[in-house]
Order: C-alpha cells, then structure tokens, then sequence
C-alpha cells in the first residue's frame, strides 16, 4: 500500500446520495481473487451503455476530470453491503480520497484499511465544496493527513477525523498485516527468550 502523507489533486464530483457498493462496483465483477481490473468497472452500471461504450456525459468519462485522486460524493457515501470490492475499484481506478458528510461503517473501515482516506466534512463544508467543484472543473484541493487538514482555494482549512491508528498506518504505508510486521525483532526476542 502507497504512503498517505498530503495529496493535491483536482475534485471529481459525483453528488448522488446514498451510494451503495452495489453502484460502485456491481456484483457481476466480484467474483476476482483479485484487485486487477476492479477500476475499469468502478460504477460500471454508470459509466458504459448496455453495449459497454462509454456514456460520454458520466462524470468519471469527462476528459477534464482524468488523473484525479479525489472524489466529492453526496451523504451517506458506501452503505450497502460490506464488500471490499469497493474500496479496490476506487483505489484501482486512481482515487486516494473520497469526501462526504457520512460514510457506511464497513465502507470506511475497509477504505482505510486499502489505503483510501474517507474525508468526513460538515455539511456547510460539502456545500462549499459543491459551489466550488460545480463552478471550476479544474478544483484543486489539498489533504493532509498528518494535520488532518483540507485545504480549498482561498486557504480555507478544513479538519476531518480519523482515528489514530489507521492514521499510523496510512502514514506509514502498511495495512494491519504490515504494522504488525513492524514488530518482528520484538515478537521474535520474545518468543527466543521463553
């Protein structure tokens, strides 16, 4: 997994509520062992025609909006059920970050978990983002996650939460498997001294 440290990045915006798993990556294309190819399909039902060409007015098909990292979602972004197959497809496709007023649980533990930051903002915040993000297509913002600060134009400092230890562990670049791992000379003295 990639080191979290700041990131800027233009906003891509797609503001639909309520975004379930299912819209993000469609069941169809669980059935990988693993994450490879999982971005072509991200909002697949969205973004291709039933002949598989692309619709050219879906936002992730804007030539304007290719390349970027961030991802400006409506409320209640990821509910539905718990696949990590969603966090997979957006992180294959590009997104490092995704910001909403709220997250599903499951969505955000298992974004963290793969190296995607969930960036909750108050809903005065997300309107803001959305007036910004709607009258420039070219929104370049800043995130960091040490100071847990996003930063829009103008300067305007936003905080978001995230607890302490998936904040470690994107900093550092590891998931679980890998922060425990962190501490192999301290288990394997232990085990050596029983």
């Amino acid at each position: 997994m990639a080191k979290f440290t700041t990131l800027t990045s233009r906003i891509v915006p797609l503001l639909a509520n309520d975004i379930d798993t299912d819209q993000i990556i469609p069941a169809r294309f669980l059935k990988v062992t693993n994450k490879e190819g999982l971005g072509d399909n991200l909002f697949a039902d969205w973004r291709y025609r039933p002949d598989g060409t692309p619709r050219s007015d879906f936002v992730l098909n804007k030539a304007e909006h290719q390349g970027a990292e961030i991802l400006l979602a409506g409320h209640n972004f990821g509910c539905g059920s718990s696949r990590e197959h969603a966090p997979w497809a957006l992180t294959a496709f590009g997104f490092r970050a995704v910001i909403s007023t709220s997250f599903a649980d499951i969505f955000s533990n298992n974004a963290l978990k793969n190296g995607l930051l969930p960036i909750r903002v108050s809903e005065e915040e997300h309107q803001a983002l959305v007036a910004l993000a709607s009258a420039r297509s070219d929104l370049m913002v800043t995130v960091d996650l040490s100071e847990q600060l996003l930063t829009i134009p103008g300067g305007r400092k936003i905080t978001f939460p995230v607890d302490g230890f998936s904040k470690r562990c994107l900093l550092n670049g590891v998931d679980e498997l890998g922060y425990l791992m962190g501490f192999a000379k301290d288990i394997e003295a232990f085990e050596q001294s029983r």
